[in-house]
């Protein structure tokens, strides 16, 4: 299906974020400009919209008492002033955090530190977009050299970790900071160059859990006095956000759904109709409708959109008859998390889990109504489900041992088949589906 760019996503052609597009000068200049009517999250006169909050688990966070808050807003009054416009922190004191949770956002703000300072700014809630001071040879042993602006709470080795390029200005200039945030994927521009290319940013709280879907943005500072203007944030719409991850890890994708018709598809073509450019299965019926072409490994993309209550799955190496979920490989659920009805369900059959063997995270859907970006990664035995640019399943199904129905499904061994939808009688729509082979 043919994409149209928005303006956000010609402002991030123009920054470089895009595969390093080349942009004209025109865009690029209209790309700025539009860069500084971003809301502000800082009025310039006042600490209104922030509270104080010190390293903090947001979990553990929520638990403290009304003495303990009151004491960190004390000490937020001592350490963090306002001056010319400006938010000074003399380099103690709590973290000045956001009122506000957001989830998917481009944020910018420009900072300004000294000599010794070390800071950061979380991201809902989570350490942390590194700011070094760059000559401090104590800490180059930490990375100080390579310059500020990446993830540093990434694991070594992992993207992110370690900045692109070394973009920091000298003391007493002022930097500009970047952020465009979508699901777990942060990319950062530090004073106009890109130093983090939509990378995965690990959760310093809970390693084994991925980044919470919304959370408040946190200005880290110890070390030295450290200066912050200027600070805006947009929250993206869900277009906007599934643009910036389509647009991302493209290259050798091919289109399997014309947008018109049911060509190269089989199976229960009757029970699906095409309707405003998006595969819908009709009320009432849906048998398992599925792709003429066979499929070893790969990496399927598609958006989809709920109705209340909505269930379907994604069949995964299906051999064209049986069930997605016993004959296939598995079938990926599709379903509607939030639904009373489906409130006592096993967990291994709430949306993006391979029914009835492995658990997915859950939280990570759009609200009912919006469209939902997915990314699967089929190799061998695994699979990796990645749902608005969150990770919610990473499982090998050959080293599961318990399962839903006692028995492993027979089918879970497979190594090729086709790739389709597992109907379930609610008009759910897929649109935008694509695939690359990996083998």
């Amino acid at each position: 299906m043919m994409r149209t760019l928005p303006f956000f996503l010609l402002s991030l052609t123009a920054s470089g974020v895009l595969g390093g597009f080349a942009a004209d000068s025109a865009v690029a200049a209209e790309a700025a400009d539009q860069s500084q009517e971003l809301p502000q999250l800082f009025d310039g006169k006042s600490l209104q919209g922030w509270h104080g909050r010190p390293h903090m688990d947001p979990a553990k966070y929520a638990e403290t008492t009304e003495e303990q808050r009151a004491q960190w807003e004390k000490e937020t009054a001592e350490h963090w002033t306002v001056e010319n416009g400006e938010l000074v922190n003399d380099g103690k004191g709590p973290y000045l955090t956001t009122n506000k949770e957001y989830g998917d956002y481009e944020l910018r703000l420009e900072y300004r530190t000294v000599a010794g300072a070390d800071s950061g700014i979380y991201l809902r809630g989570v350490p942390q977009v590194q700011i070094w001071d760059t000559t401090d040879e104590s800490k180059f042993k930490l990375g100080a050299n390579l310059g500020s602006g990446a993830l540093w709470n990434n694991p070594p080795g992992a993207p992110g970790k370690d900045p692109l390029v070394k973009a920091d200005r000298p003391f007493g200039e002022w930097n500009s900071v970047r952020i465009v945030h979508v699901g777990e994927r942060v990319s950062v521009w530090l004073n106009d160059k890109l130093v983090v290319d939509h990378a995965r940013m690990d959760n310093y709280w809970d390693r084994d859990a991925p980044l919470p879907a919304k959370g408040p943005i946190q200005l880290q500072t110890h070390g030295g006095e450290i200066r912050w203007r200027n600070i805006g944030l947009r929250e993206l719409s869900a277009e906007e956000a599934n643009e910036i991850l389509s647009s991302h890890g493209d290259k050798g994708f091919k289109s399997i759904f014309d947008g018109e018709s049911l060509a190269g598809w089989a199976g229960a073509v009757d029970d699906y109709q095409v309707q405003d450019g998006a595969i819908v299965c009709r009320p009432g019926r849906g048998g398992n409708l599925f792709t003429e072409e066979v499929y070893g490994d790969f990496v399927a993309r598609l958006e989809f959109k709920l109705p209340p209550g909505g269930n379907n799955g994604l069949a995964i190496r299906y051999p064209g008859k049986g069930g997605p979920s016993v004959d296939g490989m598995t079938e990926l659920q599709v379903i509607d998390n939030t639904a009373e009805k489906y409130a006592e369900l096993d967990p291994r059959q709430y949306h993006g889990s391979a029914y009835g063997m492995a658990a997915a995270k859950r939280g990570y859907l759009r609200p009912i109504g919006e469209w939902n970006f997915q990314e699967v990664t089929v190799r061998g035995s695994t699979i990796v489900v990645e749902l608005n640019g969150t990770v919610i399943l990473d499982t090998d199904l050959s080293k599961i041992e318990e399962f839903m129905q006692k028995t492993p499904p027979p089918g879970r061994t497979r190594t090729e088949g086709h790739f389709g939808f597992a109907g379930h009688s609610d008009p759910v729509q897929f649109r935008a589906l694509e695939i690359k082979k990996l083998d």
